[in-house]
């Protein structure tokens, strides 16, 4: 898979809000849990290397996360979507030091041997994952707001991924401190929220075909910043 601007697919009229909903399901099909790195992860092939391997490269994808909800909620208009969307910040950065799913992702970090200066700066970060995250914080920054919420729908599937990967880690990685696993576990409630809130938004919003097409192509997207990461780490920690 490779990581591609999205241009507005051709359409012919426009969908329902049902049809247009299906459209954006069906892309789970090219969601990154199909990715051959997840699924030896998930069948507890990976090696302490390849784990913290991702984890350090998945960190980069992690602190962008508030930057990029934080770009659409500066151009949204509308001051009751931003009310609910701002929550998304709040889960990563916390209200307060040591709290939110950051500080969970370093704690995961230094659970699997990773010191947490070195993780925080991104001394482990590498060029295609640092490429494929800067591209998606990039695109919510210079798309209108709508459409960066229709690339942050992926979170229709990771729930699905998260309960998998935590059935995994404790399964397998028996190494790694079971506590340490809290961002997993959040999110498996935190995101189905936040992907019916960003669903809704869309199809409120997403009314013409030009806008329906944008939505679709901006979640495809979005598939493709996820599973460019993974290919990047896959080539460096992988199997050879």
């Amino acid at each position: 898979m490779t990581l591609t601007a999205p241009t507005p697919q051709d359409t012919h009229g426009v969908l329902s809000p049902d049809d247009l909903e299906a459209a954006l399901r069906e892309h789970v099909q090219s969601y990154h849990h199909q990715h051959p790195f997840h699924l030896r992860m998930n069948r507890g092939e990976s090696t302490p290397e390849e784990i913290r391997g991702w984890v350090a490269n998945r960190f980069y994808y992690q602190v962008n996360i508030p930057r990029k909800d934080a770009a659409i909620l500066s151009s949204c208009p509308h001051p009751e979507i931003r009310r609910r969307w701002v929550r998304r910040i709040t889960d990563h950065d916390g209200t307060h030091p040591g709290e939110g799913g950051i500080e969970n992702w370093i704690r995961l970090g230094e659970a699997v041997g990773l010191h947490r200066e070195k993780l925080t700066a991104h001394q482990h970060l590498l060029p295609g994952v640092r490429f494929a995250v800067d591209a998606y914080v990039t695109f919510t920054r210079t798309r209108g707001w709508v459409e960066a919420v229709a690339s942050s729908l992926t979170e229709l599937f990771a729930p699905n991924l998260m309960a998998k990967r935590l059935e995994a880690f404790e399964c397998h990685y028996t190494w790694i401190d079971p506590a340490a696993l809290a961002y997993f576990r959040a999110r498996i409630d935190q995101a189905p929220r936040d992907s019916e809130h960003g669903l809704e938004i869309v199809r409120e919003y997403c009314t013409t075909a030009e806008s329906q097409a944008a939505a679709i192509s901006a979640l495809s997207f979005k598939c493709d910043v996820l599973w460019s990461q993974l290919d990047a780490i896959d080539q460096a920690y992988g199997p050879r």
